[in-house]
């Protein structure tokens, strides 16, 4: 008995069938002329063509290591790596002849899977291969895989290895894991390359070396915030587990990477590239210029400086026969501006004139704190003078740097003159430079002076909660409580500026100061909600405030979600936050994490920072009244986010509630756009979230319902919600109300979509699919 079937490229197939009949149903092969395929050919080529993101201006600059040359060796370094990954050879995979194979019908099937699976997508192929369960077995199933592999369907091929995981006859194949993970990392799929990876390590099994190798350089090729640290663990592991020794090509490439962002970024990444240092001098591999420079240039950004260990790789170097070049000589007299050695710096300094008769704005920049540190702020100016004079220009650094140090003397006439000059320039951002000018005339009591300094900063920076608590300071000190008062409000209202406890504890002094208990006892409650500390003589004067009025003093109370904090942790998870439980799943904690380099996520991530403040987890906040927020921070473990991982993340996998139609308010549509969502210079909006189609559906539902069409992209695991043309328009208008950052807005680019692409999918949720 033979069953005819049509092929998508129009073939006829004469399949013989074995006893057990075969169920596929004919509708699940693709079609070409199957009108899904022509629909949201726009928005394909909307979100593919999308431009690369805006630069949105930081609130401050950092210098980096050569970013130019740096960027450029870092690819090249990377490329020796990858050129390396390919000569690497993992075990052989024994895989038979199809020809060997006794029955002609199970022959023909493997042939025909082998030509037919790689043209269909993901859910198609799921269902031809389940329609073979009852007669594929383990050799089958590999010769497909194997098939795949070697005519580079890859995806094809970790589809098949997933399906084989699920079937009892799997038995675990350790070159054929290795094979498909050394593929799937060569095509840069880290994260497939990583799961295959963890399956050989759950089999209790050591990965070989080309995998090791092969997943970190998939990793350093990832644009994806966190990939860098995967690729240590990677790297550390192949040293202590597998006991591996990795090429010269692997060790340069990860050092390259830790040192390729800004210093006050790279400077968390100093114990690891130590270790890479160890490792290459104790195997005997030869140590670049490039390592002992950029070691010398970690240990010159750290808060702490270990001269003893700088003096150490100095001497490495002269001992290797390699010179000090201009960027050693600059991380070294960074780290004298650090402790203020002036000898030192002065000895530099002569070095760096050699290689340059103008040494670089950075090197005036580094001497002037040199001098400030020893208390020798004319000094200073001398210098940022002369670096006028020899540059013809003065950079924000330097701007920064001298009012800073003027500021610090309290020389304010030299200081404005200079803040003046600063103005004129047009180089921005003034806010640091603002910052001290207020410090300033705060301690020297020139409260009018500082009030005018505060409104002309309003004007031309961006407000900010440091701005504002030196001029609340300022009018609590005055006894201009209602003004101060009004300003808190101000503050509070004002998601970009928020208040912190250092402002609490200010307006609290200045309600206690007053006589003014009755509020005082409300910033108290306020402050015990969001668990800020409270000065200890501001305390001992509320002790006694409130022993009057209650029998037992009023500690901090229960937390409790707000109705405005479960929206927003509604959209937030909507855009892919995460949560984590324990076995028992009764405690969960809420992992926030915000791309560094992206600017709305910079001033999401302060509001966030302070709308959760009171749950956040003590080793997230900072032990001063800083305004430095890590990027990543998480929640203490509570019950309270019970509801939420089990809507959200039932099985440790972000899902979409059945309900979620009910809860697309604005303001949640607001969060999820902010954390999870992208719009173009067009207007369009792209929304960015994971979980099953049938969730997704019911979200394009309710849009419908809201007067929204909308198209839906399916990249991988992830679905893109696309609202274009006058339909964004009405979104907006929905959202905007809730918009913390009004003026640069998130932009689609390519690293958006790119990672872990398995294909491009248009869905239409109006039309039958077999998708």
């Amino acid at each position: 008995m033979v069953v005819r079937l049509v092929t998508r490229q129009g073939q006829d197939l004469l399949l013989p069938l074995p006893q057990t009949p075969l169920s596929l149903n004919p509708t699940s092969s693709s079609n070409p002329n199957n009108p899904m395929r022509s629909s949201f050919t726009l928005f394909r080529s909307l979100a593919l063509s999308l431009p690369l993101p805006f630069p949105f201006p930081r609130p401050r600059q950092f210098p980096r290591l050569s970013v130019t040359a740096a960027a450029a060796t870092e690819r090249e370094v990377l490329r020796s790596a990858e050129a390396e990954s390919r000569r690497l050879r993992g075990p052989e995979v024994e895989v038979g002849e199809l020809s060997a194979v006794p029955e002609e019908w199970r022959r023909a099937r493997v042939a025909w899977l082998c030509k037919e699976l790689p043209a269909h997508k993901a859910g198609t192929l799921v269902r031809i291969l389940n329609a073979q369960k009852k007669w594929m077995r383990q050799e089958d199933a590999t010769y497909i895989l194997v098939h795949c592999l070697r005519v580079r369907e890859n995806e094809t091929a970790f589809r098949v290895y997933r399906w084989m995981m699920q079937r009892n006859w799997y038995r675990f194949d350790f070159a054929l894991a290795t094979k498909l993970a050394d593929y799937m990392g060569k095509e840069r799929k880290f994260s497939k390359c990583r799961d295959v990876f963890d399956d050989i390590i759950n089999q209790g099994r050591v990965p070989s070396e080309s995998t090791f190798h092969i997943l970190v350089v998939a990793y350093l090729s990832a644009p994806v915030q966190g990939c860098l640290d995967e690729a240590c663990s990677i790297y550390n592991r192949m040293i202590q587990l597998g006991g591996y020794q990795p090429r010269l090509s692997l060790h340069n490439s990860l050092f390259k990477a830790l040192v390729s962002n800004p210093g006050i970024l790279s400077k968390h990444y100093l114990k690891q590239a130590e270790f890479i240092y160890h490792h290459l001098v104790t195997t005997g591999l030869d140590v670049h210029k490039e390592i002992y420079g950029g070691l010398i240039w970690l240990h010159s950004y750290q808060d702490s400086i270990d001269k003893e260990r700088i003096a150490e790789l100095r001497e490495a170097m002269l001992r290797a026969g390699i010179e000090e070049d201009r960027e050693v000589l600059l991380s070294i007299l960074r780290a004298c501006a650090r402790e203020g050695e002036v000898e030192e710096a002065e000895k530099t300094w002569v070095k760096l004139r050699k290689f340059e008769s103008d040494p670089p704005a950075l090197a005036f920049v580094y001497k002037m704190e040199v001098y400030s540190k020893v208390s020798m702020p004319m000094k200073s100016l001398d210098i940022f003078r002369e670096m006028q004079s020899k540059l013809g220009k003065t950079d924000v650094a330097a701007y920064n740097q001298i009012i800073e140090i003027l500021c610090k003397a309290q020389e304010s006439e030299l200081a404005e003159s200079l803040m003046a000059d600063f103005i004129k320039s047009g180089l921005k951002p003034l806010t640091p430079s603002y910052v001290y000018l207020l410090k300033m005339y705060y301690k020297l009591e020139l409260h009018d002076k500082l009030e005018e300094a505060f409104f002309q900063c309003l004007e031309k920076c961006r407000p900010n909660c440091t701005i504002y608590s030196i001029y609340l300071n300022s009018l609590v000190k005055i006894g201009n409580i209602d003004k101060a008062e009004a300003v808190f409000h101000q503050m509070n209202r004002d998601a970009t500026i928020g208040v912190n406890g250092q402002s609490c504890n200010i307006i609290l002094g200045g309600y206690l100061s007053s006589g003014n208990h009755l509020k005082a006892e409300k910033i108290y409650d306020f402050m015990c909600l969001k668990k800020y500390e409270i000065e200890s003589p501001l305390m001992e004067k509320l002790d006694y405030i409130l022993s009057l009025k209650r029998k037992v003093i009023k500690r901090p109370i229960s937390l409790k979600l707000s109705k405005e904090q479960r929206e927003i942790l509604i959209g937030l998870l909507l855009g892919g936050l995460r949560i984590d439980s324990d076995d028992q799943r009764r405690n969960h904690i809420i992992r926030f994490d915000f791309d560094g380099n992206s600017g709305s996520h910079y001033v999401l991530k302060s509001h966030i920072y302070r709308q959760f403040y009171e749950w956040l987890h003590p080793t997230c906040k900072p032990s001063d009244n800083s305004e430095s927020i890590l990027d990543k921070f998480c929640t203490i473990a509570s019950s309270h986010f019970g509801f939420y991982a089990d809507q959200f993340w039932s099985n440790g996998e972000p899902t979409i509630p059945k309900l979620v139609h009910r809860w697309l308010s604005p303001c949640v549509l607001a969060y999820w756009y902010m954390y999870g969502g992208h719009r173009n210079s067009s207007g369009d909006i792209l929304l960015k979230i994971k979980g099953s189609r049938e969730g997704v559906e019911n979200i394009v539902k309710k849009f419908k319902a809201m007067s929204m069409d909308c198209k839906v992209k399916r990249k991988g695991r992830v679905f893109w919600i696309g609202i274009l043309g006058s339909n964004s328009t009405w979104f907006w208008k929905l959202v905007e109300p809730y918009i913390i950052e009004d003026k640069d807005f998130p932009e689609a680019g390519d690293e958006t979509m790119d990672q872990d692409a398995i294909e491009t999918e248009d869905i239409n949720f109006n039309s039958e699919s077999d998708e």
